[in-house]
C-alpha cells in the first residue's frame, strides 16, 4: 500500500514537472503570455486550481518579487503536492528558458543575423500581445460585476494607455498600490456601514 502511495506521489510530481516544462518551453513572451496557457491546462483540463485561484495568484504574483509565471507555477505545485510539488513545478517552468538562453548566448551574434529568425521574432511579438490581451479579456469577463471593480478596471486601463501614449513617469507599482488603497478604503466604509446597520 505504501509503495503504491509513493508511486502515486512520484507520478504527480513528474506530471507537475512535465506540464510546466511544456508551458515554459512553448510559451513566448514571459509570464503574462503564459497565464493564458496555464489557465487552459491547469484550470480547464487538469482542474488543479479554479479560475478564482488563478486570478488571485496572478494578483499576488504581480505584487510580489519574481516573475509572474514562476510564482503561478510555485502556487499550483504547492497546492497539489506541498513543498516538493512547488519545487517540481518551478523547476519545470524555469529550465526551458535557462537552457534556451544558455544555447542562444553561445551563438548570439550569428543567431540574430539569420533573416528568418528575425522575421519569426517579429511575428512572435504580435502573438504575444494577443495572448496578453486574451488573458485580460477573460479575467474581465469572469470578474464579479461590482461597481468598484468596474470603476478600478476602467480607470486603470485609461491611465495605462495615457501613461504609454504620453510617456508619463508613473510606475505600474503606483497603480497597484493606489487600487489596493482604494479597495481597502471601500471595504472599511462598507464594513462600518454594516456594523452601524446591525447596531441600529
Amino acid at each position: 500500500m505504501s509503495k503504491e502511495l509513493y508511486a502515486g506521489e512520484d507520478s504527480m510530481l513528474w506530471d507537475l514537472f512535465l506540464t510546466f516544462f511544456r508551458i515554459g518551453a512553448f510559451t513566448f513572451g514571459g509570464g503574462y503570455a503564459m497565464i493564458s496557457v496555464i489557465e487552459n491546462i491547469c484550470v480547464e483540463k487538469k482542474h488543479w486550481i479554479t479560475h478564482e485561484d488563478l486570478v488571485n495568484v496572478t494578483v499576488i504574483a504581480e505584487s510580489t518579487p519574481g516573475p509572474v509565471a514562476i510564482n503561478c507555477a510555485t502556487f499550483v505545485g504547492f497546492k497539489q503536492k506541498g513543498i516538493w510539488g512547488s519545487i517540481a513545478a518551478t523547476l519545470g517552468v524555469v529550465l526551458p528558458s535557462f537552457i534556451i538562453i544558455w544555447v542562444i548566448s553561445m551563438f548570439l551574434d550569428k543567431f540574430l543575423e539569420i533573416a528568418w529568425v528575425a522575421s519569426a521574432f517579429r511575428g512572435i511579438r504580435v502573438a504575444v500581445g494577443l495572448l496578453i490581451l486574451d488573458v485580460g479579456i477573460r479575467m474581465a469577463k469572469k470578474m464579479p460585476k461590482e461597481p468598484i471593480r468596474i470603476i478600478l478596471l476602467v480607470a486603470a486601463l485609461i491611465l495605462t494607455v495615457l501613461i504609454s501614449v504620453f510617456s508619463w513617469k508613473i510606475s505600474t507599482i503606483t497603480l497597484l498600490l493606489a487600487a489596493a488603497a482604494i479597495s481597502v478604503a471601500v471595504f472599511f466604509v462598507q464594513d462600518r456601514k454594516g456594523k452601524d446597520g446591525e447596531q441600529a
